[in-house]
């Protein structure tokens, strides 16, 4: 019993102790990257539930009216079903609701004339107090037919579903629920179903200023952890393999409660190796290694690639040429942001930054997408690694107040290298508030380097 009571008043110590730390002043946006990250405080599991249930009211109550009247939409009808939600209801849902129960349904109905935007759910249990539940079963057993009779009562001029050929995003809606809906919606308002795509997409590609205020902090601790993986402290030059490192990272995102949303990446480039070395390949000194890692945390996603030297003995920087290679991959970077403005396609900021830097000399290939609710967001892309040419997907127009992966490789032969051809990957996550780009916690503009230890 003693060793009980111990221990939950060192418990509830730690909590206090770490609310009170996850207090401090939030991290401000910085053009220039810290060299060695602090990690910030991380929220226990009470704290990132009330943070991210303020966060999801504040977003409903600024973006949706916005979305809806810019759109001209009067009734957007969401569905999903318990584990199968779709992306945009499940970023919709309360911390205290991890899933949809049962069919969850959601409706947004705009009023007109300024009037609120009622946010309902025509479900059997309410949301977080976030949308009004409007369905009695004892009244009316069959759900889709109450839904139906909410519909008539409103007369919309448009009911907008989930449906998209094009973004996996605004696809929501599936073939049964669909011909549910329909099959008990009057005939005459079932010419007046449109597609949702682009108020998904607008919904998930939006940055609300609360959440700008915490993602600084975000990237900082993905950059903070990539700081201690490209270390004498994980990496032993001789010994330690690329996978190692890959798992390294995965162990130490269990430690600190946090979730990757992908497999970290680490690889080697070596003077006269083809190609990047990756597995079970032991690192070496003289290596270039590259990192691709990303978290989620808050909702919010991170997606960062960095660039690390491990030292020859005797070295104290890495080799010019390597160093100008990753000058040459800021250079693009710095083309590209120059390039971002409201209403213009993503495959047209790629046309322009890609001319731009060939005219320069440079060899680059650019990937960039948006990122936030999701790693590879809603939202047009900006090229793909395997395409540099325009893509449908990347069609559609940039806005305002929305955050990006500024994604991309510049190639350059290495003198030092023998005229080797190498890979200068770089990864850093930005936020366009309609006016410029800035890096939400800097960017590397420098080779991190670790210390060969002979």
């Amino acid at each position: 019993m003693a060793n009980r009571v111990a221990y939950g008043a060192a418990l509830l110590a730690a909590l206090i102790g770490l609310s009170a730390a996850a207090a401090a002043a939030p991290i401000a946006m910085s053009e220039v990257e810290t060299q060695v990250p602090s990690l910030p405080p991380i929220l226990n599991s009470r704290e990132r539930a009330m943070t991210e249930n303020r966060i999801l009211a504040a977003r409903l109550d600024a973006i949706i009216p916005a979305i809806m009247r810019e759109q001209g939409i009067d009734l957007w009808l969401l569905v999903a079903r318990e584990y199968f939600e779709e992306p945009v209801v499940a970023s919709m849902l309360d911390a205290e609701n991890m899933s949809a129960r049962r069919r969850t349904i959601l409706i947004f109905r705009d009023p007109g004339d300024g009037k609120p935007i009622e946010r309902l759910t025509v479900s059997r249990y309410g949301l977080g107090g976030l949308f009004s539940p409007v369905w009695d079963p004892s009244k009316q057993p069959d759900q889709w037919q109450a839904v139906a009779d909410i519909i008539a009562v409103r007369d919309p001029a448009k009911i907008a579903i989930n449906t998209s050929d094009l973004y996996q995003f605004a696809d929501g809606m599936t073939l049964s629920q669909y011909d549910k809906f329909v099959a008990t919606l009057p005939a005459p308002m079932r010419q007046r179903i449109v597609s949702g795509e682009s108020l998904a997409i607008r919904w998930l590609e939006t940055r609300t200023p609360s959440e700008m205020e915490l993602y600084p902090a975000i990237v900082r601790i993905a950059h903070a952890v990539i700081g201690e993986a490209f270390s004498r402290a994980v990496i032993t030059p001789g010994v330690t393999t690329a996978e190692q490192v890959q798992w390294w990272y995965r162990d130490r995102l269990l430690q600190l409660g946090l979730e990757p949303w992908f497999h970290p990446s680490v690889a080697i480039q070596r003077e006269g190796a083809k190609g990047m070395l990756e597995g079970a390949e032991v690192i070496q000194s003289g290596d270039l290694l590259w990192t691709d890692f990303g978290i989620t945390y808050l909702r919010l996603n991170t997606d960062t690639q960095h660039l690390a030297y491990v030292l020859k003995p005797g070295e104290s920087k890495a080799p010019t040429g390597l160093r100008q290679g990753l000058a040459n991959s800021n250079r693009v970077q710095d083309m590209l942001t120059r390039h971002f403005a409201v209403g213009r396609s993503g495959n047209a900021v790629l046309a322009l930054t890609r001319a731009e830097a060939v005219a320069a000399g440079l060899d680059p290939s650019i990937y960039a997408h948006p990122i936030g609710l999701h790693g590879h967001g809603a939202g047009p892309s900006i090229g793909f690694w395997d395409n540099q040419n325009a893509d449908p997907r990347g069609s559609g127009a940039i806005n305002a107040n929305t955050a990006w992966s500024i994604e991309l490789t510049s190639y350059a032969a290495v003198p030092e290298w023998g005229g080797q051809r190498v890979d200068f990957r770089t990864e850093e996550n930005a936020f366009f508030d309609g006016t410029s780009v800035r890096y939400i916690d800097g960017r590397q503009t420098e080779i991190t380097l670790i210390p060969s230890g002979q």
